[in-house]
């Protein structure tokens, strides 16, 4: 676990709705189980004012918007929290741009290259784990590692594989 030891301050399991996410091809729910596992295995997560996890995050779409419903892990509701992903949108359509032209690159590019565009690649990962981080600040204390995992696990429910 980063950021702090206190067993309670994390997600214990995250969940995403198929009815409003939708099931996609197998290479993208791979992404998505990797990213969900990643989140799990390591994180700090704590509803600002509310001390008792560990938590479930059920993760849903509505209206573009990203819906955030916590609970405790025996499920008592704790919050929801309604983020709008416009301020994440173009960090996200860029990142795919830059992976597209890694993921290129790597067939043919020379390693300083593929390093430079890597670089690139998680400047940008930074950039929009941040950009999340701020958006839940009044809502979620989290750290920033657990910021980015929460982003990559974004960037999977927009991946069209």
């Amino acid at each position: 676990m980063t950021g702090n030891a206190d067993p309670n301050k994390r997600l214990a399991s995250v969940k995403l709705d198929e009815r409003s996410i939708g099931r996609s091809n197998p290479d993208v729910e791979h992404e998505r189980s990797i990213a969900i596992f990643d989140l799990i295995e390591s994180n700090y997560f704590e509803p600002v004012g509310d001390g008792g996890g560990p938590y479930a995050l059920n993760i849903s779409l509505s209206e573009q918007r990203l819906v955030l419903a916590i609970t405790r892990e025996g499920g008592e509701e704790v919050i929801t929290h309604i983020l709008s992903l416009s301020p994440l949108r173009k960090v996200v359509r860029d990142y795919f741009m830059i992976c597209d032209s890694y993921y290129a690159a790597i067939k043919t590019e020379t390693p300083q290259k593929i390093e430079a565009i890597d670089m690139g690649r998680r400047g940008l990962h930074d950039e929009g784990s941040r950009i999340l981080a701020e958006r839940l600040k009044e809502k979620v204390n989290v750290d920033f590692d657990t910021a980015r995992r929460l982003f990559t696990l974004i960037c999977a429910l927009h991946w069209k594989g």
